[in-house]
């Protein structure tokens, strides 16, 4: 009943240069709202929008879900249909303040030495030490592996977006064993059997779990995880925010601060300046 409306938003994705990923979830979204309405689209007014946001509050959904399906509809009324909806009383969810997890060099040690599948070892310690989304590492290609100069370069990154980020010694290393026993060819690492095509992201993630059960990490982690202990160990070894964002390939370095909260022993070690005065007030 709404496809060719979602086709249309499609289009209009695609011509703004969004990402696949982006593209799949926001007509995911829009699917949803106009099939929730039940009603011809010419119909569809604010109200509609408020009351299926709420029904997504209260199925406790999270806030990004919440906030990323009212930019979709946003988007599709106000570009596609040229029919913006007045929303301005319709508010977007505050963002959770909720801080995120992290491990510890010794948990990640830990979670590593309790995969034994060389391959599922080798994404791991990937996106650990070069602080990777999951669906980057999975993503990678063996000619992303820069050797000579010690970094790993990430296609189309969130936000379609190309970097380049840190290649550890020690997983260069445990690359060329994986190398050995593998043999890719193209994606660095292939799905199986059909090697065309790259790891799925929920293969990765599923490892993730397996190997921090058997590892005893009763922590609320997941594979993001990762990333979020590689951007705090870096901090806390001195290094710059911009660096940490540039490596992360974050867009706003907003996003970089929380590390802040995540590392209060490093913020607390500084001195204050008026320690630092060489004038004597007693």
């Amino acid at each position: 009943m709404y496809q060719s409306y979602v086709s249309q938003l499609v289009m209009e994705l695609e011509l703004r240069g969004y990402s696949p990923r982006t593209i799949s979830s926001y007509s995911k979204y829009l699917q949803r709202f106009l099939s929730h309405t039940n009603k011809s689209v010419s119909e569809i007014n604010e109200d509609d929008l408020r009351y299926f946001l709420h029904a997504l509050v209260s199925s406790k959904v999270s806030t990004s879900y919440v906030n990323s399906v009212y930019s979709a509809t946003q988007l599709f009324f106000t570009h596609v249909l040229k029919r913006p909806l007045d929303i301005q009383n319709v508010p977007r969810v505050k963002n959770s303040k909720k801080l995120p997890p992290v491990l510890s060099p010794s948990e990640v040690a830990a979670i590593l030495d309790a995969t034994t599948n060389v391959k599922h070892k080798a994404i791991l310690m990937t996106a650990y030490s070069a602080g990777l989304r999951v669906s980057e590492v999975v993503n990678l290609k063996v000619s992303d592996i820069d050797s000579s100069n010690m970094q790993i370069h990430v296609r189309s990154g969130k936000g379609d977006k190309d970097r380049y980020t840190l290649l550890s010694h020690k997983t260069l290393l445990y690359l060329r064993h994986y190398f050995k026993v593998y043999r890719p060819t193209d994606w660095l690492f292939p799905s199986y059997p059909d090697q065309s095509m790259h790891l799925s992201s929920r293969t990765a993630q599923v490892t993730f779990k397996e190997s921090t059960l058997k590892a005893g990490i009763l922590k609320s982690v997941t594979i993001h995880t990762l990333r979020h202990s590689f951007a705090t160990y870096l901090l806390i070894q001195g290094t710059d925010l911009f660096t940490i964002k540039t490596l992360l390939g974050h867009k706003n370095i907003q996003t970089t601060m929380v590390y802040l909260h995540l590392t209060p022993s490093k913020v607390l070690s500084v001195s204050s300046p008026f320690d630092l005065e060489v004038a004597d007030f007693e």
